[in-house]
């Protein structure tokens, strides 16, 4: 039992077709001519059948297929079979979709100057030709090739493009148009191939009808454009209502509930321009009917007869795909390169398994491209939505590139690095790369105290005084000391070695006195945060002067006590414990409810603070418990001998938070 009954007269007619095959329609389709039949092929799901049908025939076929759904894509000027088909699907009472081929608007896509003549009929353009001189370019088929035999001297000045089956070339030349004249062509025909015609025959007037882009109506009009050829169009027979390809899609999935058939790409456009694009993603994009991105990727990229979707988040594109299963070919523009701090790790956990990947110009190429410099030896980086320590990356780093999202984030940078003293680095700031305001600008900190960057800006940072190591172990002297307590070496480096600390690390140091501790954490979690929590003023000074002292820009001073002023504080991976003030149970309740899986280090002197800290521990959900006592001595110089002077004993305990919490109540566990 047929589905649909197509009529397929046009380009259209036979795309339909082919989405019809991949869905498994069963699908009865009429073409006029054995030819037009050669160029769909039939299996168990499509029937293709030639013969040309009456008004009456139509009616009949229709009744064989009760509540069957018509579809009219026969070409534009066949008026008459259009008529039949719409007055026997209303006989029948069958519904009926006429898809219509979009047209063409002259004034927006030729641009001012280029001479257009509109006639009604072949007719009128004959007899508008025929009052001039000049040879003729004919696109207009065989069938009213007649008409224009009534042109003066039509046999020398008339060049016909017409199918290359036998009996069009029989017409032609019973009507003496033949030889060079007869120009026998398969389209679709390319600028290119407009254009090495009017010139070859010397071409004057050009006759068209408005076939719309599937008929190739833009490629004659830019190549009448270019040879300063004038373009005669036949306007068309009537003025239809109907749908598109795409409308005529929407409606049948929405009729048969079918599902995205779609083949999707994620495609990365590179830096913004279509011309950077790579030939392999381009047609993708020019073949697609759907492209997804943000605006001003689809204002560079989507052509005028495709649809464009403007979102960038992975969910709602996903979901979008799912709703409009319509499309045969999606294009989601990604900045840059699909593999380059873009949204396609969260777009393919949500896609088909065959969604394919075209790569693109990541900016960290083009930039460096620009400027000359390598990037196979630089830190990439991206500070585009996310908290990033571009200052810690530049110290420790000879060449540091990133990515910016932010119009004030170069001064703010270049301001750090001057209040920091690294006033003697190289910077190098692209805006817009490939656009036409594309800026580039080479200098140094100061020369960025009050620039204002477009949003779509990179830099490039050259520091060649970075710390060649970063690992901690800065001595005690390194550090400014006064009258604050500080941590001792050995035990501030087996300290942080207990925490286990990663580059990019949450962690919070409380009770951080002098903050040598803190500024050993910022120095290895450089990527990460650091938060360093005193309540004593005098310590809070102190903590600042060593903050500016090892530039480490990722350690925040906290002024407050724990546990209160931790509440508001982001969620912890990691927390040193220095100094409670008797409050090491709410501190370390508090710690495990915000990261039931956080690292806790702590340090006692005190056999008391011992025994306390191992009594907190035993009522939380804590694991991998341990103990380090350290008793370090030091050498002191005594004449001309060395004796070894000892420091008090110090425990370090440290501890793994666990993925489910005990009950803070031990009475509930009896």
């Amino acid at each position: 039992m047929y589905q649909v009954l197509l009529f397929a007269g046009t380009i259209e007619g036979r795309l339909l077709a082919e989405f019809l095959r991949t869905h498994h329609i069963k699908t009865r389709v009429c073409v006029a001519t054995e030819y037009g039949q050669s160029l769909i092929d039939g299996d168990s799901d499509i029937h293709v059948s030639h013969e040309r049908l009456t008004k009456e025939q139509m009616e009949e076929l229709m009744d064989s297929m009760p509540g069957v759904l018509v579809v009219d894509a026969t070409h534009p000027y066949a008026a008459l079979v259009t008529d039949n088909i719409k007055n026997a699907a209303a006989h029948t009472g069958c519904e009926y979709l006429r898809l219509l081929r979009a047209g063409e608007s002259m004034h927006e896509n030729t641009g001012q100057g280029l001479p257009v003549i509109y006639v009604d009929s072949a007719a009128a353009a004959a007899d508008w030709l025929n009052g001039r001189e000049g040879a003729v370019l004919l696109t207009t088929g065989s069938k009213e090739l007649a008409e224009f035999t009534k042109v003066n001297n039509y046999e020398e000045r008339l060049y016909a493009r017409v199918l290359s089956l036998w009996q069009v070339v029989k017409k032609c030349s019973d009507l003496g148009i033949q030889g060079k004249h007869l120009i026998c062509m398969q389209g679709p025909f390319s600028v290119e191939m407009n254009i090495a015609l009017i010139r070859q025959h010397q071409i004057r007037y050009l006759v068209t009808k408005d076939t719309g882009a599937a008929g190739g109506f833009p490629e004659k009009v830019q190549a009448v454009k270019e040879t300063g050829t004038i373009l005669v169009v036949i306007g068309r027979p009537v003025k239809e209502t109907g749908k598109s390809l795409l409308e005529c899609k929407h409606k049948l999935c929405e009729r048969f509930h079918l599902g995205s058939n779609a083949r999707i790409a994620l495609v990365g456009i590179g830096m913004g321009k279509k011309d950077g694009m790579t030939c392999e993603a381009r047609k993708w994009c020019e073949n697609s009917d759907l492209l997804i991105g943000a605006s001003r990727m689809l204002e560079a990229v989507a052509g005028e007869n495709q649809d464009v979707y403007q979102e960038y988040r992975a969910k709602e594109i996903a979901d979008y795909i799912h709703k409009h299963p319509g499309y045969d070919q999606i294009a989601i523009l990604m900045s840059g390169d699909v593999g380059f701090y873009s949204g396609t790790k969260k777009l393919l956990e949500l896609l088909p398994q065959d969604t394919k990947l075209f790569p693109g110009v990541a900016s960290v190429v083009d930039f460096c491209a620009k400027i000359r410099e390598s990037w196979d030896d630089a830190v990439i980086l991206s500070a585009h939505g996310k908290r990033c320590n571009l200052l810690m990356e530049i110290m420790q780093h000879e060449k540091v590139f990133a990515i910016l999202g932010e119009r004030g984030q170069v001064s703010d940078l270049c301001g750090k690095l001057h209040d920091f003293g690294m006033d003697n680095v190289d910077i190098y700031v692209g805006e817009r790369l490939s656009y036409p305001e594309e800026r580039i600008i080479k200098g140094h900190p100061a020369d960025f105290l009050k620039f204002v960057t477009d949003p779509l800006a990179v830099i490039l940072v050259k520091n060649k005084h970075a710390l060649a190591c970063v690992t901690h172990g800065l001595l005690d002297e390194d550090f400014i000391r006064e009258k604050v307590p500080m941590t001792k070496e050995e035990v501030r480096e087996v300290a942080v070695c207990k925490l286990h600390l990663k580059r990019d690390s949450v962690v919070y140091d409380i009770g951080a006195g002098s903050g040598s501790v803190s500024v050993e954490m910022a120095r290895v979690a450089s990527r990460g945060r650091v938060y360093a929590i005193e309540k004593k003023p005098d310590a809070v000074q102190l903590l600042k002067k060593n903050r500016q002292k090892f530039c480490t820009d990722n350690m925040e001073i906290v002024k407050g006590y724990a546990p209160e002023i931790l509440e508001s504080l982001p969620v912890p991976t990691h927390a040193f414990i220095g100094g409670s003030s008797g409050n090491l149970r709410e501190i370390c309740e508090l710690l495990l409810k915000k990261n039931p899986k956080i690292r806790l280090v702590m340090t006692t002197i005190t056999l008391e603070t011992l025994t306390e800290a191992l009594s907190v521990l035993k009522d939380l959900a804590v694991s991998h418990q341990e103990i380090v006592q350290m008793s370090v001595s030091r050498s002191e110089e005594i004449g001309r001998y060395h004796m070894m002077k000892g420091q008090n004993p110090i425990y370090i305990v440290s501890c793994q938070g666990e993925c489910q919490v005990k009950s803070m109540d031990r009475k509930e566990n009896i």
